[in-house]
């Protein structure tokens, strides 16, 4: 059975422990789940609208209480957990505004009949799985769009996350969403794995890492059951001749040093001009060294804990390997003595294929730059991965920067920006990124029964 405990990363002190489901519990979350769906359902979709607007409110109303949560729950600096906090309650706002249109009937051509029509229709209970990463904002790409169609809704958080899960249920029920079309479950693998394969449950959407994805893709095809599966990355960062390097080093530092570089979509691979690799380096070096890494509840650091000291040590190992395999190690890698999961951010150059880190991801504060002869050079070494989650191209010639995004393997490409991410945009990606897409009118589509009614006229 799955321990649900709360460790804060920063000070290693565990802070509270949390009752599992039990045997029983599965059935019985299973029949509320199912029994709730068909009252759910028969809402209008602007009464759910306004129970996601008061959601919306909750979660900016409440901002700075739920970042300093999930900040000793999993370590993210105050000011990006509140951003966090913030940015779930635009995706709620976000389907309160457009779901009532995106689930309007919408006429086709008659092509001989009377009348084509499509409605989008919900299908039922659905289990969600999700991360410690972005505890908050990850819900929300997942519940939002499914309760305002009109599912249930049946919600694994991470361990690691319980504090956090319970906070959510319990905006959600206040905001007059029922106990039973949203319940927090604090279950284990094979719980969740029982709920999949059970006939009442109708899809289920995880974020995480590809063996968790395969494990659930397996159960989810083996019954026939829909998935989405938003896994891992290795992002590209490509830099062209014309970047401006050294605030492109900045941007570059910031946004892999962000939630201690633990999001799939980090810029974990940077590729540059071999004639500007050098200053590339020693830019990005001096920003990972001046980078202050603690408490993350200190406004004046911008690097915190990683999630726990088992994730802290992977990464330090991985980083290890990577120079006993012959990378060049130019600062940081090394865990921070004394209490909690700290670490010093870490850059790589001399990445080889034949290396690990050049085909593993590294989910922790530790940039790998490589050299590249063309553009065409650094488009095969973007691509030369099994990942395929996103990407951002640099440089000051607009037309020339995006044909070069648009030949990186990625479901999200970008140009002069990186991992932006908006209500309104399909998040996903493609290869061992996994499959499905979220947010935005997409986000809506994956659960639902798009539902044709076609009506011929009378035979006389």
């Amino acid at each position: 059975m799955a321990t649900y405990t709360t460790t804060n990363p920063t000070t290693g002190v565990t802070e509270r422990e949390f009752p599992s489901l039990d045997e029983s519990g599965v059935e019985d979350v299973l029949r509320r789940s199912d029994a709730a769906f068909p009252a759910w359902r028969s809402r209008t979709p602007q009464d759910r609208a306004e129970i996601l607007t008061k959601v919306a409110a909750a979660y900016r109303e409440r901002a700075e209480e739920l970042g300093r949560l999930i900040a000793t729950e999993m370590g993210k600096p105050l000011a990006e957990a509140v951003g966090e906090a913030k940015l779930a309650a635009a995706i709620y706002r976000w389907y309160a505004e457009h779901g009532p249109e995106l689930l309007q009937p919408e006429p086709l051509d008659p092509q001989g009949a009377e009348e084509s029509l499509v409605t989008t229709e919900p299908v039922g209970p659905l289990v969600g799985v999700m991360p410690w990463n972005y505890p908050y904002y990850q819900v929300a790409r997942f519940a939002a769009p499914n309760l305002m169609a009109g599912n249930t809704v049946i919600l694994k958080h991470a361990e690691i996350c319980a504090g956090s899960a319970e906070v959510m249920a319990e905006i959600f029920h206040a905001a007059g969403v029922p106990e039973d079309v949203y319940i927090n479950v604090f279950a284990d693998h094979e719980q969740i794995a029982t709920m999949i394969a059970d006939p009442r449950v109708h899809g289920v959407s995880l974020t995480g890492s590809e063996r968790a994805g395969a494990a659930v893709a397996e159960t989810a095809g083996k019954h026939l059951k829909k998935a989405v599966l938003e896994l891992g990355g290795s992002d590209a960062f490509i830099v062209l001749e014309d970047a401006d390097l050294e605030r492109v080093a900045r941007t570059a530092a910031k946004a892999r040093l962000s939630n201690a570089g633990q999001a799939c979509n980090s810029p974990k691979r940077m590729i540059v001009p071999t004639e500007k690799l050098s200053d590339f380096v020693a830019s990005l070096t001096a920003a990972f060294e001046k980078a202050a890494v603690g408490d993350p509840l200190d406004p004046d650091v911008r690097v915190g804990p990683l999630s726990s000291t088992g994730a802290r040590d992977t990464v330090v190992k991985q980083v290890k390997r990577a120079v006993e395999q012959g990378a060049t190690l130019h600062t940081g890698g090394d865990a921070l003595d004394g209490d909690g999961a700290f670490m010093r951010p870490a850059v790589l150059t001399g990445i080889t294929p034949e290396m690990d880190a050049y085909s593993e991801e590294i989910f922790g504060p530790v940039a790998m730059v490589y050299a590249a002869d063309s553009a065409d050079d650094a488009v095969h070494l973007a691509n030369d991965v099994g990942f395929g989650l996103s990407g951002s191209v640099w440089g000051s010639d607009i037309a020339r920067a995006q044909e070069v995004a648009d030949r990186l393997e990625v479901g999200m490409a970008y140009v002069n920006e990186h991992g932006t991410t908006l209500p309104g945009l399909p998040f996903g990606g493609v290869k061992r990124s996994g499959f499905g897409r979220e947010l935005g009118r997409w986000g809506m589509g994956e659960f639902v029964n798009t539902r044709l009614r076609r009506t011929a006229a009378p035979r006389g």
